[in-house]
């Protein structure tokens, strides 16, 4: 680094922050962007050619999904007729163009962390997105593969300072295991990226009208690898744990029924990520997975923190009103037939004018709207919506939703006061928020700015310093250490920790 660049780096807001602090500073969430044409190497090699020419088509159509690129070939009449979704555009901080080359190349990165204010980067690549997401097997697989030995090349110089995330798709759970044990035994990756769901077509729709590819584009449903699941992904998840892997997912909602604006991006945007991440999480906590697998964790970015705080708090809600035996209370099984007829017989004179009704009418206009089910026999594995997760008391909630999940807050989301405030759940209690800068996209203009806008919280009394603390480090470095207590070694991290310990 040069004498200028030294100074920069001193006196950029963030790093004045930094420079205050006795911890290290963990940031989750860096985007970076790849150099396509030594990436192109990486994907002829486990792709071949046909693979190579795909992915220069998903670069050509801004690195969309097919059902997004057909919104620019379209007309503006054929987007709302076909209710094609607004897609994002210039996700880049493309005017800001030191910062743009920043996020593309390792080396000055690497360099730049100190001007950022962070010790310590975990690396989101752009790329990473678009292979675990295809529906294409051949090419989901060989680019996941191509782009993950990419990375792990690219960024094993600056190991101290960076680490990439593994990409995993996982349409089955064996592709899954697959990809993830050769991610962390042979290229060496220590944490891992799965998508927030699956498309999957319907079944019945799909059978009927197989020759439809315009109707199974829009037939489909999304699995959660949870409750309703196509496939038992127990075995992923505990690969997952015995390779010391905690995972994260950063995927969206855009394009989803109520996210579908054909003209307007930021109605679309709003909130994608966090609808998207608490259908995750609720999958798999309504479907016992945190309950079966206690030590998983996972980080769901970009979402805010907020809402796994108010998720939180409707599942003790409704587990009150609707768990286990609470749920017996709507039972129409359970009512009282004879006190409803008698306060009927002496209170509903006026409604019946003069008319007769007979015991069973009384009866079924007790329940007005609803007494075309009033009396329909429920399975009893049914009943229970809380059963898959075995609650049995509201503590029982918050083990398996607190320790399990971690959610990405980006640096100026003032919603994170809500997810740090102990008040703001039944437990008293706060929920695991990470530092999420967002760096690389277009929501952080300036690469300097994010550890100081988020220290702005504490100047303006938000939060506490030490909520800023566990923010920053305490929560990145038990999240990452759960599973992997070495997951810090050799990095900056660890040298300043015990620089801080001897001192």
């Amino acid at each position: 680094m040069s004498t200028s660049q030294a100074l920069k780096a001193k006196q950029s807001r963030s790093a004045q922050v930094r420079g205050q602090l006795d911890y290290p500073v963990i940031d989750t969430d860096i985007h970076t962007n790849e150099f396509s044409p030594l990436l192109e190497d990486y994907i002829a090699q486990y792709g071949g050619a046909k693979v190579v020419d795909t992915f220069r088509e998903h670069l050509r159509t801004n690195g969309l999904n097919a059902l997004a690129a057909e919104w620019y070939r379209a007309t503006p009449q054929e987007r709302q007729d076909k209710r094609l979704f607004r897609p994002p555009f210039w996700a880049l901080p493309a005017q800001n163009s030191y910062d743009l080359a920043t996020v593309s190349l390792p080396s000055l990165l690497s360099e730049r962390l100190e001007e950022l204010g962070t010790d310590y980067a975990v690396l989101y690549p752009n790329v990473s997105l678009f292979p675990i997401n295809s529906a294409n097997e051949d090419l989901r697989r060989s680019l996941s593969r191509a782009v993950n030995h990419y990375h792990a090349d690219i960024y094993r110089p600056y190991a101290d300072r960076l680490t990439p995330v593994a990409a995993i798709p996982l349409h089955t759970p064996g592709e899954g295991i697959e990809e993830l044990e050769y991610a962390i035994n042979t290229l060496g990756l220590k944490t891992a990226l799965i998508p927030g769901a699956v498309r999957r077509p319907v079944k019945a729709l799909a059978e009927k009208y197989p020759d439809d590819a315009e109707l199974r584009r829009y037939a489909y449903w999304l699995d959660f690898f949870g409750i309703d699941s196509a496939h038992d992904y127990d075995p992923f998840w505990q690969k997952s744990i015995e390779l010391g892997i905690n995972l994260s997912t950063h995927s969206g909602s855009q394009s989803w029924v109520a996210r579908n604006s054909p003209s307007n991006y930021m109605f679309n945007h709003i909130n994608h990520f966090a609808d998207a991440s608490e259908a995750l999480a609720k999958a798999l906590f309504f479907g016992g997975v945190t309950e079966r697998f206690p030590q998983l964790r996972i980080a769901l970015l970009e979402a805010g923190a907020s809402w796994g705080a108010n998720v939180l708090t409707h599942l003790v809600d409704r587990f009150e009103k609707r768990g286990n035996a609470h749920v017996q209370q709507y039972n129409p099984a359970n009512i009282d037939r004879q006190l409803i007829i008698d306060l009927y017989r002496q209170h509903g004179q006026e409604l019946f004018r003069g008319r007769e009704y007979s015991d069973d009418q009384i009866i079924e206009s007790v329940f007005g709207v609803a007494s075309a089910f009033r009396f329909r026999e429920q399975p009893a594995e049914s009943i229970n919506d809380f059963a898959l997760a075995k609650i049995n008391q509201i503590e029982d909630i918050y083990e398996r939703w607190v320790p399990n999940f971690y959610f990405g807050n980006e640096a100026d989301d003032r919603t994170i006061v809500g997810a740090l405030n102990p008040k703001g759940n039944p437990f008293g209690k706060k929920v695991h928020a990470l530092y999420s800068s967002d760096s690389g996209h277009w929501d952080v203009p300036e690469l300097t700015e994010p550890l100081a806008e988020a220290y702005d919280l504490v100047r303006e009394g938000a939060i506490t310093e030490e909520d800023f603390k566990a923010l920053v480090f305490d929560h990145p470095y038990s999240f990452y250490t759960a599973n992997n207590p070495d997951f810090f070694k050799g990095t900056q991290v660890e040298q300043k920790l015990q620089k801080n310990w001897a001192a």
